[in-house]
């Protein structure tokens, strides 16, 4: 990889975007992306990807101008471009994208793509591309009218003016705003939570927000499926036994839910330790409800 720079720690993995001069969205970068979202197809260890930038003022400016065009590579190049936001969509892990600069045509198509962004006060959110005679290519007017309904869509397609993180925040286009000076002890604290969860769990809810926003009632129907399949599993009614055996369905729950999942987990993964020391192959359970 020469334009990405990975580093991996505790189930996270850290991507920083560097296509100098401003993180174009060139074919070399999107191959790279490609590749790298592909080599995690089968990959468990890893339950989240957070894309950051290494710019100033440039999360990921546009897709490169020049390859838009007629010629059989430049048709090529956008058909990979469409393919990696569709990979980014697919991921079973959780992709998050940290967007502390400006993120306009691909760049504001590519943190859509990701499950969750986050932008800053530096941030700013725009698809401007009719201004050069073409329509979003990389599902960006699609993103636009599920997340914002046909009017503000049109508008904001029809326009191609920025928007500021609070204005992308009331319109769905990223999840939040967080201060910049906040920004690495809230994704801190939130992959602290997610890193503890399987890679089954993040793509349980996944699937099932998915196909709820397409059929409520299919989505009702999988989220039954799922909640019945994990009953049955030896994991969940050991979990339900010492949730219930350190103050679960009592007082304590009003005021110190927190306390009880944590001395669930705790006594849990002791119980997995000890079996792990005799030499049982169980995974020891992460403290998954801190």
């Amino acid at each position: 990889m020469n334009k990405l720079t990975i580093t991996k720690s505790a189930g996270v993995a850290t991507v920083v975007i560097k296509n100098p001069p401003i993180n174009i969205l060139t074919i070399d970068l999107i191959n790279e992306i490609n590749a790298f979202v592909l080599s995690l197809k089968d990959d468990r260890d890893t339950k989240a990807i957070v894309f950051k930038s290494f710019h100033d003022s440039f999360f990921i400016a546009h897709l490169d101008l020049k390859i838009i065009n007629g010629s059989q590579g430049g048709q090529a190049a956008s058909i990979e471009f469409s393919h990696m936001i569709t990979n980014i969509k697919a991921m079973k892990q959780i992709s998050i994208a940290v967007v502390d600069g400006v993120a306009r045509g691909g760049g504001n198509e590519f943190l859509m793509a990701c499950d969750l962004a986050y932008g800053t006060e530096n941030s700013a959110f725009a698809q401007p591309e009719l201004f050069i005679n073409i329509p979003t290519g990389g599902q960006g007017a699609v993103q636009f009218a599920r997340r914002m309904g046909k009017g503000k869509a049109l508008q904001a397609l029809l326009t191609g003016a920025d928007f500021t993180p609070q204005q992308a925040e009331a319109l769905n286009i990223i999840t939040q705003f967080v201060p910049k000076i906040d920004m690495n002890a809230f994704i801190e604290q939130l992959l602290s939570t997610v890193s503890a969860w399987e890679v089954r769990d993040i793509m349980m809810y996944k699937e099932i927000i998915a196909t709820s926003i397409k059929d409520e009632d299919a989505g009702a129907e999988l989220e039954l499926r799922y909640f019945l399949e994990r009953a049955k599993e030896e994991k969940t009614q050991a979990i339900i036994a010492t949730f219930l055996k350190h103050g679960g369905q009592t007082e304590r729950e009003a005021k110190d839910i927190q306390g009880i999942f944590v001395d669930t987990a705790a006594e849990l993964s002791s119980k997995n330790q000890q079996l792990t020391n005799h030499g049982s192959r169980e995974v020891a359970l992460h403290a998954a409800f801190i």
